[in-house]
């Protein structure tokens, strides 16, 4: 189960007000008595971002699990997908699909359950098919993206459901009868790991309002040092004065950090996701970016000799300018799907030998390979020749990772972050540096 961090026991601010993500909006409330009270979905962050993976459906007393199976329920969802279709899809009833319920099990709480096995509660958990189409939460709002506060998940209970039995045995009287009727969510969404984040603003020394998002290990020591990783997304996941905590959810770099079966180690990391505005140059962004981070590493037990970012497509340009302006700031750098390094800053990257890889999607097809993560490599590699490094120790320091189009499970081939955090390899190098 998947412990809960809530803004009231959160750590100190950094320079400003406490906000929360986006939430489910909350549908009318259960029908009280007898029958379905609420449902309320559960989502889980995947390689291509965050979608509702289980829903849980409440009842008022402890179900009886004995009557419950697979086609119990019917759960469908719009199969818009941000990344691929207008967003007029989200609520078109014709673009819509039944998911593939993979488990069905009691619980007490709305919450998965490892072993999915049926624990005495009032809530039944439908756990779904994390490679459906459908169930997507990111959401197109112009050409920034945001979580979708009216989650499109339907339930239908197809058969009956009955209580547990007051001796154990038998079926118990009937909960809920078999009926046609389509559930939605009545309750905010139950968000796995990124509700486990803290979200708060920070304002620079300039008036600029940062939206940042972080998570400390569980059981936290002060008197012990933590690497940090910052996680710099795309342009779509900056912020846009309505879209705060986005950047946690849409992709995968924030919360991989926080699950061995990603990175392979159970070392304990602090995780910073910085929300610039996309306004003004890299440079300065990159600039609020460092002052945030710096203000963070004075609050927080940061080991400043493992300060790591990892960029998504347009945080790449920040990551450059940092890596520019700021030498040494960083201790490794993952720059996935990004722009190119300029010659510059080639040159610049080199002479602070800061380690750098650089993963590219063949067939990207926002950012051409061959001037983006092709040019940013053999920039910097030859940078280091340049300055008289072998060619053994300018592959050290600077690394390249291609992706074929078969490397993405969903058609993105401009994700190239999916393909690389599936790769332990590349975040257990990142964190040794």
């Amino acid at each position: 189960m998947s412990k809960r961090t809530t803004l009231a026991t959160a750590a100190v601010v950094l320079g400003a007000v406490a906000i929360a993500p986006s939430a489910a909006a909350a549908a009318p409330p259960g029908q009280g008595g007898d029958g379905v009270q609420n449902v309320v979905p559960i989502t889980q962050i995947l390689a291509f971002g965050q979608k509702v993976t289980a829903v849980a459906v409440e009842y008022s007393s402890v179900v009886n699990p004995r009557t419950l199976d697979t086609d119990t329920f019917t759960v469908s969802d719009s199969l818009y997908n941000f990344r691929f279709n207008p967003v007029a899809d989200l609520t078109d009833p014709t673009k819509r699909g039944d998911r593939t319920i993979t488990a069905v099990y009691t619980n007490e709480s709305p919450a998965l359950d490892a072993d999915k096995q049926s624990d005495p509660g009032k809530y039944v958990i439908i756990e779904l098919d994390p490679t459906d189409p459908g169930g997507n939460t990111i959401m197109a709002t112009g050409s920034y993206v945001q979580v979708n506060p009216d989650l499109q998940t339907r339930v239908v209970q197809r058969d009956d459901v009955y209580a547990q039995a007051g001796n154990g045995q038998g079926r118990g009287p009937r909960l809920a009868a078999a009926s046609t009727e389509e559930y939605g969510a009545s309750k905010p969404a139950v968000n796995l790991l990124a509700d486990d984040f803290v979200y708060k603003r920070f304002t620079t020394s300039a008036g600029t309002a940062v939206p940042y998002a972080y998570h400390l290990p569980e059981g936290y020591d002060a008197n012990r040092k933590y690497p940090v990783v910052v996680i710099l997304p795309g342009h779509g996941m900056g912020f846009n004065g309505a879209n705060e905590g986005v950047q946690v959810a849409a992709d995968i770099p924030a919360t991989a950090w926080l699950q061995e079966k990603w990175t392979g180690t159970d070392e304990d990391v602090i995780v910073l996701t910085v929300q610039n505005q996309r306004v003004g140059t890299p440079a300065a962004q990159a600039a609020a970016m460092v002052e945030l981070l710096n203000a963070f590493n004075r609050e927080f037990s940061v080991d400043q000799d493992r300060i790591y970012g990892s960029t998504v497509s347009y945080g790449s340009t920040l990551a450059w300018a940092a890596l520019t302006s700021y030498p040494g700031l960083f201790d490794g750098m993952l720059i996935t799907g990004g722009f190119g390094a300029s010659a510059e800053q080639a040159t610049a990257i080199a002479a602070s030998g800061t380690p750098v890889w650089i993963t590219h999607g063949t067939g990207d097809h926002l950012l051409n390979v061959v001037t983006t993560g092709q040019a940013s490599y053999n920039r910097i590699w030859n940078a280091y020749i340049a300055l008289g490094k072998t060619p053994a120790q300018a592959n050290a320091l600077v690394k390249y990772t291609e992706y074929a189009d078969s490397a993405f499970y969903e058609p993105d081939r401009h994700l190239a972050a999916a393909p690389t955090y599936q790769d332990q390899t590349i975040l257990q190098w990142l964190l040794a540096q």
